[in-house]
């Protein structure tokens, strides 16, 4: 999914379910509004809540894309259909100047 057309569903209300799968720090240094933090070492051992609906779009994001390429495949065997990379990922986000959650905790 290109990030232009994302961030017109999140600023419309009409976003998918976007799964941040990069560190903490990474994420706490900021992260796209509403994604749910997943890393992908927690989906590796099913530490991590996942959205019950597998017929959900997932919009999946990393920092730079091996991360959520793998986490993608990963969701796919768990029988998640609707899965969608995002496209140049945090740092194509960041490049375009998108908006930007950052957390302290």
């Amino acid at each position: 999914m290109q990030a232009q057309h994302l961030a017109r569903q999140l600023a419309t209300g009409g976003a998918p379910e976007i799964l941040d799968v990069r560190s903490g720090l990474e994420y706490r240094s900021g992260h796209i509004p509403q994604a749910l933090h997943a890393p992908l070492t927690k989906i590796l051992l099913r530490l991590v809540r996942l959205p019950q609906d597998k017929q959900q779009l997932i919009v999946i994001t990393c920092e730079h894309g091996p991360r959520a390429q793998l986490a993608m495949r990963v969701l796919r065997g768990l029988g998640y259909v609707r899965l969608e990379l995002l496209e140049g990922h945090m740092t194509g986000w960041r490049r375009a100047g998108l908006p930007i959650e950052k957390r302290t905790k």
